[in-house]
Order: C-alpha cells, then sequence, then structure tokens
C-alpha cells in the first residue's frame, strides 16, 4: 500500500492510499479530486495531465507530451500507475470545469435578450404567461383568552379565506418558523404560496413589512456544459445567469462512460454529487451572490437535461438505458423536491423536469423543440441541438419526427487539444488568410484578452477556412506548409492559431489533425442524421424550409462555414437560424408559465422517436458524411476550394 498525495494547485492537498499497479486517474476519481479526462482514460484526450513532484511513477510517454514536458514532470493520469509514494500537483486547468464558471453580466441587456424574444414569441402562440405562485397579504385577528386557536389553524383559515380555497398545506419548514414570524408581524403576513384549484401549498412565511421577492431557478444541464438562470417569478425578469462545466467530466465526456461508472459500487451518488454539489449548488451561490438574493427564496425549478443527465441528476440506476432495448426508468416525472436530492435552494421547491421521448432524445429536446416553435408552423422545419449528443427534430404543426446522434463532445470543446467551453479565452470566430495563412479571430471576453483555445464556434470557422484555403484536404491532412504549420516527431501536422508568447496558456495554442479527425467524425454524424431522417420520411433537402440550430456552442455560428465542412445541408443561408441555449430558454418558459409547461408535455406525447442504429442506412451514411464536406460532392454544390 502506498501514499499518492495530490497536491490540487490554488486547492487543498488530498492524500490517497493505493495498491501497486493502480492508475492515478482511478485513484484521483476516488478520492474526488477533480482531473479532466474526457475520454474517460482510454488516453486519447491528452487533457489528465500531472505533474510529478516526488517519488515514483510507472509512466510511458505519449503522443501528448512532449520531451520537454516529460523532462519537467508531466504525467498522464490514465497512463500513470503507482509503484511507490509519489507526490503530485494538479493543475488548475485541469479542474477548469469548476474554476471558469461564468456568472453573466446583465447590465447590457444582451444576455438576456434572447430570452426575452422566445418569451414573445411564446405569447404570440397564445399561449397564457402565468403560473401559479403568488405573494398573499394575510391579516389574522391577535389571539387573546377568548381565542385560543392555535397558529396553523388561524393562518389556514385566514388563507383559505384569501383565497377561496378550503384545503391549505402548511410544511414543516413554515411550522418552525410560524410562531416567531406571526408574533413578530402581530399576526398580518405575507405567504409564497402555490394555488391551484384544489389545494394552496405555503411555501413561506414574513413579516407584512418585508419586501419578498419569488424567485425561480431554470437549468440546463448539458453534458460538457450546465447553464442556469435566476428568475422573478412574477415579472419574469432575470435576475441572475451563470455557467460552468458539468463536474461530471471527470467520469468521460459521453453519456455512455458516465452510465458505465454510475454502476460500479458507489458510482451513481458519486455522479449525483459531481453534478449536484460540484455543478449546480456552485452556480446558484455565484448568482445569488452577484445579485443579492437569497437561495431559500427560490421556490421552483425547472430542469431541462438529455435522459441519462435526468437519471444521474435524480441518482436512479441508470444501466439499462444504454442495454439494448434501451429503456429508462422514467420519461415522465413530476414528483421531485429540492431536498430529495440536495439542491441548496428552498426544500420544498418543486422540480420540473421537462419529458424525455427516447433513451437519447431527452428533455433538452423538447424543451429547445418548443421555443423553436417549429410545433406551431406549417412550414417544414428542421431543429438540430449541437451537443454531445447532436439531436434532431423535423416537422411541422402536423408532424414532429426526432433522433438523436452521438456526436461527441466537439461543438464544446471536448476531444479537442485546445478545445474549451464558450467562455473567457475562447476563439470564436476566424478567418485564414489564403496567402499568408495567418488567422484573425475574435475571442471571448474583455478586449486584450489572449487566446486559451477554441469554443464549438471558433472550431468550426478554423476548419472550413482550413478547407476552403486549401491548407488541409478533404481528409483533414494539412497539404501546404508555412509558418503556422507544425509535424511533431510522429508526422502528425498541426496549425498553430496562437504562438506560446502570444497566447493566455503556456504552450501554442493549436488544431492538430487529430483534433479534426474527431470534429469531422462529429459534424459527420450531424449531417448523416440529418440524411436519414429525411431519407426516412422520403424528403429531399429543399423541402425543409427553415433550419433551427441551437447549442451554447458561443454567441454564434457561421452558418455558410457549416456548409462549408458538411455539417448543414447546402441550402440557401437565409433559412438558417440560431436560435442559442434553446434548452435553457426553454426550462425558463416552463419555469414561468404553467401553459408552457404542459404544451411541451404535448409536444413530447406528439414526437415520434427514430432510432438511428436501427436503420440499416445510417452508417453508410455516417462513413460517407467523414470526409470535407462529404463524399458526394453533389450534395454541396456552393463549397468551392482556393486554389494556388
Amino acid at each position: 500500500m502506498f501514499k499518492v498525495t495530490f497536491q490540487v494547485q490554488g486547492g487543498n492537498t488530498v492524500e490517497a492510499f493505493a495498491n501497486e499497479g493502480e492508475k492515478i486517474l482511478q485513484i484521483a476519481q476516488r478520492s474526488n479530486v477533480a482531473i479532466d479526462a474526457p475520454c474517460s482514460g482510454n488516453g486519447s484526450c491528452g487533457k489528465c495531465r500531472v505533474k510529478l513532484l516526488s517519488g515514483e511513477l510507472d509512466s510511458k510517454q505519449t503522443r501528448h507530451i512532449t520531451d520537454e514536458e516529460y523532462a519537467e514532470g508531466w504525467r498522464l493520469a490514465c497512463c500513470s500507475t503507482v509503484v511507490g509514494d509519489v507526490t503530485l500537483e494538479v493543475p488548475d486547468i485541469a479542474s477548469a470545469y469548476r474554476s471558469r464558471m461564468k456568472v453573466a453580466d446583465l447590465s447590457s441587456g444582451e444576455e438576456v435578450q434572447i430570452f426575452e424574444n422566445s418569451r414573445k414569441q411564446v405569447i404570440d402562440a397564445g399561449i397564457e404567461q402565468k403560473n401559479n405562485m403568488e405573494v398573499l397579504d394575510v391579516v389574522m385577528n391577535v389571539p387573546s383568552l377568548e381565542d385560543t386557536m392555535p397558529d396553523n389553524e388561524r393562518l389556514m383559515r385566514a388563507v383559505s379565506r384569501e383565497t377561496g380555497i378550503a384545503h391549505v398545506t402548511i410544511p414543516y419548514s413554515v411550522m418552525v418558523k410560524l410562531a416567531r414570524v406571526l408574533r413578530d408581524s402581530q399576526f398580518h403576513v405575507k405567504c409564497v404560496v402555490r394555488k391551484i384549484s384544489s389545494d394552496v401549498f405555503i411555501y413561506d412565511i414574513f413579516p407584512s413589512t418585508e419586501q419578498v421577492v419569488i424567485g425561480g431557478l431554470a437549468v440546463d444541464i448539458g453534458t460538457t456544459t450546465v447553464s442556469a438562470i435566476l428568475v422573478n417569478m412574477v415579472t419574469g425578469e432575470i435576475i441572475g445567469k451563470a455557467s460552468s462545466g458539468n463536474g461530471q467530466i471527470r467520469y468521460g465526456a459521453d453519456v455512455i462512460n458516465r452510465i458505465i461508472e454510475a454502476s460500479r459500487p458507489g458510482g451513481r451518488k458519486r455522479l449525483q454529487d459531481a453534478v449536484v454539489k460540484e455543478t449546480i449548488n456552485p452556480l446558484v451561490a455565484e448568482m445569488c451572490k452577484a445579485s443579492g438574493f437569497k437561495a431559500n427564496h427560490i421556490y421552483r425549478m425547472s430542469v431541462a437535461s438529455n435522459t441519462t443527465m435526468n437519471h444521474l441528476l435524480m441518482g436512479v440506476y441508470a444501466d439499462p438505458i444504454r442495454m439494448e432495448p434501451y429503456i429508462p426508468t422514467f420519461y415522465k416525472t413530476n414528483s421531485l423536491f429540492a431536498s430529495d436530492i440536495g439542491i441548496c435552494i428552498h426544500p420544498d421547491a418543486h422540480i420540473i423536469v421537462s419529458p424525455n421521448i427516447g433513451s437519447y432524445v431527452g428533455g433538452d429536446i423538447t424543451a429547445g423543440a418548443f421555443i423553436s416553435m417549429i410545433w406551431n408552423r406549417p412550414e417544414t422545419s428542421l431543429f438540430i441541438d449541437l451537443g454531445t449528443n447532436g439531436e434532431l427534430v423535423l416537422g411541422n404543426s402536423d408532424f414532429l419526427i426526432s433522433c438523436a446522434c452521438s456526436a461527441g463532445p466537439a461543438f464544446e470543446g471536448g476531444d479537442i487539444s485546445c478545445g474549451m467551453r464558450a467562455t473567457d479565452g475562447a476563439i470564436e470566430a476566424c478567418t485564414i488568410d489564403f496567402e499568408t495563412m495567418e488567422p484573425s479571430f475574435s475571442i471571448i471576453g474583455d478586449p486584450g484578452t489572449k487566446p486559451v483555445g477554441l469554443c464549438g464556434s471558433g472550431l468550426i470557422d478554423v476548419i472550413a477556412e482550413l478547407y476552403i484555403n486549401g491548407i488541409i484536404n478533404s481528409k483533414g491532412k494539412f497539404i501546404r506548409d508555412g509558418r503556422r504549420i507544425k509535424h511533431d516527431k510522429y508526422g502528425m501536422g498541426s496549425y498553430v492559431l496562437a504562438f506560446e508568447e502570444d497566447a493566455g496558456s503556456v504552450r501554442d495554442v493549436e488544431i492538430t489533425e487529430v483534433d479534426i479527425d474527431n470534429f469531422i467524425r462529429a459534424k459527420g454524424a450531424i449531417f448523416s442524421a440529418v440524411r436519414t431522417m429525411l431519407n426516412y420520411l422520403d424528403y429531399t433537402v429543399d423541402m425543409i424550409d427553415d433550419v433551427y440550430v441551437a447549442g451554447g456552442i458561443g454567441s454564434g455560428i457561421n452558418m455558410r462555414n457549416a456548409v462549408n465542412i458538411g455539417m448543414l445541408p447546402d441550402i440557401p443561408q437565409d433559412k438558417f437560424h440560431y436560435i442559442g441555449n434553446s434548452s435553457l430558454t426553454g426550462a425558463y418558459m416552463e419555469l414561468l408559465s404553467t401553459s408552457a409547461e404542459k404544451k411541451v408535455y404535448e409536444v413530447a406525447s406528439n414526437m415520434t422517436y427514430l432510432e438511428l442504429s436501427t436503420v440499416p442506412t445510417y452508417m453508410d451514411e455516417f462513413v460517407a458524411s467523414c470526409f470535407l464536406p462529404h463524399t458526394d460532392t453533389r450534395l454541396f454544390p456552393s463549397v468551392t476550394v482556393k486554389n494556388e
């Protein structure tokens, strides 16, 4: 038995004990030490870097570690095993999913405009913007020797008179503070209530002089990124907005690896803690801190996430999702409360969970399809959510059909050596000069922010520019030489976007042929799903009237470049619309509007799920799509490559 000491940069020191031959990554995961491992430890991503400070490891050098870095002590945690006592440094970038939490500045209005636009569309569709939460002003008689009614009955009768509803529920959280609040306020109080036709539920009670705001929380739990907004439930005002990486990322970048981890002893608790304690609760705390709002004044929560994330959030056994015939524990549930899973808001807050419709098409898509409004239009539209799992919905007001494909985490920065989420330091747009091959790009953050990596929208631009300018061929291999083209000792090429001295990191910001290959597979999964769905319905591309693209991959994507690389169909540009994080926007509308919540359930029930693995032609379509732009160039007549 040997001692392994993890010195987390800027954090705590964690000591663990391990047997000879155990992998460092497994020890870290068991000890709750955050090491980024998108590939779940198979050695392909090169992101689980640790630095050997003392002791010895059995660690082979991979292509991800240069000779200089190896000499400095850098190792991959997934490729290193214990042979004795050892001390390791875990760099800050390894836990970037936590340290790069982004709290939005709402003062400019740009961050909230997309929510306002969507809200207007929903109103225009005739969906009432009303929920059953409100603040009641309640006055009661002060007790006396002649009037000895207990406090709870006094309050229930007063609320019943105020609302005209006979049945009133006072939960434990209100009961314990009832006597003090009533007497401090001379029996004139404000009650936060949920009012339906047959019941009034009292969430909280305050003195009548206190300003009371009913808070709501909408959360999009993505496989890679978690985004949240804090909302005034009465006015719809967005009080706070924040995002961070999903803490589960260290157990793998895709849902399958996380399901496997969850099936191991203690795995469900580890995965649940990673998303609740390490991700959602810190997001809530940061938003409340920035806005001066109290977390226990959040009385309702809405969640939109894929089927696997829903199960892992609740700590539900998820293994059947990945096993034929792919049956989840639930598609719909309305019985979840904050205290059930440890969300640090009001303990009695009801959690609205957007309904799933298949093992791999979840509530994030039903919420997103609702916001896209394709269900309310006679024209045939295509809705695409670009994330770790690419999900698509095709249809109109008469029919809806959906499918999911495993795009991998490339659109959110995973599986890409310089990939990152759309946060400060991310290159979100890029052009490359044909003659000089020099890049020009825009970076998320304040003026002067140095580039750290590429987010999804920047990745699309870079690969499209490399291809259109003849720097890479249709297979993603470099075919031109220049100052920014490098080759390592294995012959693998790369393009340097920012040299070390100009970058905000300790190395060049570059994209490699392996990165490009990973991305080509991701974009190929999307386009082959589009083709398969169209063929299944005997539709052609020209029958698509509009394409709505969603996903938190940046401030938006260049649709022309998305066509140039063969990710989206080659149709007129005015048919494409980027609608941002539709999953979060849908969760926001479900939070604010009971009618919208019901409509999402209706949209889900009317949606047909197409399992791509059962369609014989899907794999052929996928293989054909794994080129730039495609093996059949007739599908992309507008794409041209510049000649030297």
